[in-house]
């Protein structure tokens, strides 16, 4: 652990944070919203919903939402047991790959190199209803133009597909249903042989900004095959390729860890320009990644049961609507909290629009007198999850390991958390070295490794220490946040499950500070014992308009 500090405090002196200062990070994913296409349009597949369920109010501190959502939504996975049937089925199409579901790929994979290969010439070059194909002499074209693709590449098919057709409703019914209609020319998509052509080249990672990788309107199948036989996982429905350079960049599809998923809503991003894509492509190709994100499985402890009874979230479920006979697997959507597992906490989660007048309940009011008298004015915000700048998520990791605060509350106080103070986070500076701006900073308490497990074993994340049955985890209150502001701090993040703990009082004036101070949390990490130093914190949640929450995925490139 202090080898690891001490090498991180020589990254820094050495002038690694002004790599992110050199470097932009390129949004690649489709904003996700009730009146844009972004689910698949033929029934029986769900509509993404959010619900609003709670707004800060005289009944509530905090925007809570809710969220029934597909795989098929927006940027998203396709991972191999999307087409290739388990080993244990014995079919055609049965293979080791079968087992391959979004929480078992390894996270080194989800990222490499992004090599851009221009179709665009493909676009609209079909009757309707028919895909333009893309072939692997498109691909031999590209490597004449820039080089051979290798291992660790992302091949990135750029046609301007979901930049020129993904729009709100009505004009958004050209983006799928008017193809499958036969009103309108299909999206271009590589052919069975370009896949297989791409096996030869060892390229295991690919993406489109098609609206699937699947030709219309009799290739889809055979195309998906041909490439998640290898192992391959791609991107669909991907947008701003053209802001991309052939080759050069770095490309990531991050996405939430669903148990037994075949496949993903995601968010893809790019990092261009400076080091850190060099940095960042080197860590993916040799499989240096750390996966920091607990699966999302029903039955789990994911979501908070509230500090009283009927203040608990929507707990995360899988919804079965579509069975597949030959896969022997049932297509489901979730409903879920949007702060289920590993999540973002934007400022809008606490804060009310601006020019609001909020009418909070009494005992809240008292609260924030006392909050404002001590670290200034509650501030407003309408910075929901689609606005969060993805460079604030992503940075440096500093771990700052809490775990000797594990234990060191008095019984008869609970339910109470040991507070991370100024103190404890000069004294980790004092030692590793100062924390500095692009810094994402990581409470390392143990608490979620140590208790996440099924019912009926799930009390021990949230339900034991609410109730005062155990002592809550390890959170900073809020002097500890104003403090990491004051250091040009954006992004801290956790192990526990949530950045408030158990003291009610405490935990809101904590989310008030952050959202004051325009910073955001991640919450519900594991395996942060697991980083090492010169580790490369990566975090993305959806991108679904005013969502006061976020799921996403956490790793750490090393």
């Amino acid at each position: 652990m202090h080898i690891r500090h001490w090498l991180a405090a020589c990254l820094i002196l050495l002038g690694t944070h002004s790599v992110q200062a050199q470097s932009k990070f390129i949004d690649c994913s489709l904003l996700v919203a009730p009146d844009y296409p972004a689910t698949w349009p033929t029934a029986p597949f769900p509509r993404f919903q959010i619900i609003h369920q709670r707004t800060i109010g005289p009944d509530s501190a905090y925007n809570v939402d809710a969220l029934v959502i597909d795989g098929n939504t927006g940027t998203q996975l396709d991972v191999p047991p999307h087409s290739v049937a388990r080993p244990d089925l014995k079919r055609p199409k049965s293979g080791p790959f079968g087992l391959a579901y979004t929480d078992k790929i390894e996270p080194w994979q989800f990222g490499g190199e992004a090599c851009v290969i221009d179709v665009r010439d493909l676009l609209n070059q079909a009757p309707n209803g028919i895909s333009p194909l893309v072939s692997r002499e498109h691909v031999q074209r590209f490597e004449q133009q820039h080089r051979q693709l290798r291992f660790g590449d992302v091949a990135l098919f750029r046609s301007d597909y979901t930049d020129r057709y993904y729009r709100p409703y009505p004009l958004g019914h050209r983006f799928i249903s008017e193809v499958l209609d036969g009103k309108a020319p299909g999206y271009p998509d590589p052919d069975p042989d370009c896949m297989e052509f791409l096996a030869t080249r060892n390229v295991m990672t690919l993406g489109t900004d098609s609206a699937s990788m699947g030709p219309l309107p009799n290739l889809a199948e055979p195309t998906h095959y041909a490439g998640l036989k290898y192992g391959m996982i791609w991107t669909e429905s991907a947008t701003n390729l053209g802001q991309l350079p052939p080759t050069g960049s770095f490309y990531i599809l991050l996405h939430p860890r669903h148990k037994d998923g075949a496949y993903a809503e995601g968010r893809a991003f790019a990092v261009v320009g400076g080091d850190l894509p060099a940095r960042l492509i080197d860590s993916a190709k040799n499989k240096r990644a750390i996966d920091l994100s607990p699966t999302l499985a029903q039955g789990y402890p994911l979501t908070a049961p509230g500090f009283s009874t009927g203040r608990h979230r929507q707990p995360y479920l899988d919804v079965n609507f579509l069975y597949s006979e030959y896969l022997d697997m049932w297509h489901h959507t979730h409903m879920m909290d949007s702060m289920a597992g590993t999540n973002l906490v934007p400022p809008s989660y606490a804060l009310p629009k601006p020019d609001t007048k909020v009418q909070y309940a009494p005992e809240i009011r008292g609260w924030l007198e006392e909050y404002e008298r001590q670290y200034g004015k509650r501030g407003f915000s309408d910075l929901t999850t689609e606005k969060v700048p993805l460079d604030w998520t992503s940075g440096e990791a500093r771990v700052i390991n809490v775990r000797e605060l594990v234990g060191s509350t008095k019984k008869k106080s609970w339910p109470n958390s040991p507070e991370i103070t100024v103190d404890r986070i000069k004294k980790f500076e004092a030692k590793y070295g100062e924390l500095s701006a692009g810094d994402v900073v990581i409470f390392e308490t143990g608490h979620v490794d140590k208790y996440f497990k099924p019912a009926p074993a799930d009390t021990g994340v949230w339900i034991d220490p609410i109730k005062g049955d155990s002592e809550g985890w390890p959170a900073p209150g809020p002097a500890a946040i104003v403090y990491l502001k004051s250091k040009g701090i954006r992004c801290v993040a956790t192990d526990a499950p949530d950045l408030g703990g158990v003291n009610e009082k405490r935990a809101l004036m904590t989310y008030w500070a952050l959202g004051s101070h325009e910073m955001v949390g991640v919450e519900f990490l594991n395996n942060v014992h697991k980083i090492p130093a010169g580790g490369y914190f990566l975090f993305a949640a959806i991108k679904i308009r005013d969502c006061h929450g976020g799921p996403g995925r956490a790793i750490v490139l090393h």
